[in-house]
């Protein structure tokens, strides 16, 4: 199979997986039933994906792959510029449905793989890279010298807060373009304030 018609065969059977998290939860989704919905055979799944977990991790990444993507475009401009364009990217992402649906298949997995996938496929691979642009707010003197570390964690603070664990419950409604541009901005503003550049610095 050409790498363009694999390519959109397998956006046909995820869109497919997601729509059975949606109606059916985690437990509710199996690859055979996965396979009868998406029109797919359960050789084409179990050779793609491996198993449910696999399936799964497989949704995590290309989902992932939308802030990592927005990061990689942006890796030597004005790291303010940087933030400001990459934050609506991963707040709409986190707070969009399917990392809403990912977040609760992860758990409802007793076993817990799906959650350490999450860890690693998510914050674990985006944060350096969100570090990596503190630093860069650190020397063009934007931001006031300390740890980067600390920045970066500061500003998911400020930008994420509780939002995604009110999505998960269903105590929230997924937010408007508007909402999600205000909530990046104001969470730049007040990273900052925070981290005010050093006095005399050039």
């Amino acid at each position: 199979m050409r790498q363009k018609n694999r390519e959109e065969r397998a956006r046909q059977i995820e869109g497919a997986a997601y729509q059975m998290l949606d109606q059916k939860g985690f437990k509710g989704l199996s690859m055979q039933g996965l396979a009868r919905a998406a029109k797919a055979s359960n050789e084409t799944l179990y050779r793609w994906y491996g198993d449910k977990t696999g399936l799964l991790e497989a949704l995590i990444r290309r989902n992932s792959d939308i802030v990592r993507q927005a990061l990689s475009d942006r890796t030597q401009d004005d790291a303010m510029q940087d933030l400001a364009a990459v934050g609506p990217v991963l707040l709409k992402m986190l707070l969009g449905g399917r990392a809403i649906a990912l977040n609760r298949a992860a758990a409802a997995d007793p076993d817990g793989p799906l959650g350490r996938a999450l860890a690693r496929e998510g914050r674990d691979a985006i944060a350096p890279r969100i570090v990596a642009v503190m630093q860069r707010g650190i020397d063009q003197s934007y931001l006031g010298s300390g740890s980067a570390q600390d920045m970066a964690e500061t500003w998911f603070s400020l930008l994420i807060g509780d939002l995604q664990v009110r999505r998960v419950t269903g105590a929230l409604s997924e937010p408007h373009d508007d909402y999600i541009t205000q909530r990046a901005t104001l969470a730049l503003e007040r990273l900052r304030t925070v981290f005010p550049p050093d006095a005399g610095r050039d």
